[in-house]
């Protein structure tokens, strides 16, 4: 089957809207992202959910570490931080990433964010105004402190009605993101009809894989702009 990803171009910083017209689609960034010259030191920070601290797979690594253990590149020096907090909604996030990230950045050259929330938002019947809000918040911040943002939506499981939840979930975070030009990784698509993904939940809990499904996330994510978003020429 063909994986699929997205890209794309939106901005909002107040906390208490409640409306999808509370987004607003213009965004000016205080201060810009940029790759600076000479010696590259990225502070890598992967903040979010279960699915980012890889509950459910047996040798621990989850996505974030295989992804990372295929970033390596000889003229870059990343140092990565994981950041998952089990049950956690985007919201939850929002109220945390401002203080655990900092500190993982400081003194670095490049500062880079990869935000993978959204399964507790659906869980908990989240309104989409708050699902969009809440990610454009984190989003604009970011771009707002020179921070370079990634996204990556939450993958389906064998509950049908959940996924129903899931599905508008993704299509808001996507949303939120192509207004940005930040690059987001749909997870939901690709997998819904997947075999391995289900052999995989139908094999633990129905909503967090194992280590296939832990491999697939990772490589979608490898395959969703990866290189490209962290300019690595290759």
């Amino acid at each position: 089957m063909t994986f699929v990803d997205h890209f794309a171009n939106d901005h909002s910083t107040d906390h208490s809207a409640s409306s999808a017209e509370d987004v607003p689609t213009e965004f000016n960034p205080s201060a810009e992202f940029h790759v600076n010259e000479g010696p590259r030191d990225i502070a890598l920070v992967f903040i979010g959910d279960a699915f980012v601290a890889g509950y459910g797979d047996p040798k621990g690594l989850g996505w974030v570490s295989r992804v990372v253990a295929r970033t390596a590149h000889p003229d870059v020096d990343i140092t990565a931080y994981q950041l998952g907090v089990r049950d956690e909604s985007s919201a939850d996030v929002l109220a945390r990433w401002r203080i655990e990230c900092p500190p993982r950045w400081k003194d670095r050259s490049e500062k880079r964010l990869v935000v993978a929330v959204g399964h507790s938002d659906a869980v908990n019947g989240m309104s989409t105004a708050r699902v969009r809000l809440n990610l454009a918040n984190i989003l604009d911040d970011a771009a707002a402190s020179g921070v370079a943002a990634f996204a990556v939506g939450p993958p389906p499981t064998l509950d049908a009605d959940l996924n129903a939840r899931l599905e508008i979930v993704v299509e808001a975070q996507a949303d939120v993101c192509a207004r940005r030009g930040v690059p987001y990784v749909n997870c939901y698509r690709p997998l819904i009809g997947h075999e391995q993904w289900h052999s995989d939940l139908g094999a633990t809990d129905g909503v967090y894989p194992g280590q296939a499904g832990y491999g697939l996330i990772a490589w979608m994510v490898l395959h969703g702009g990866w290189d490209q978003w962290l300019d690595l020429g290759r």
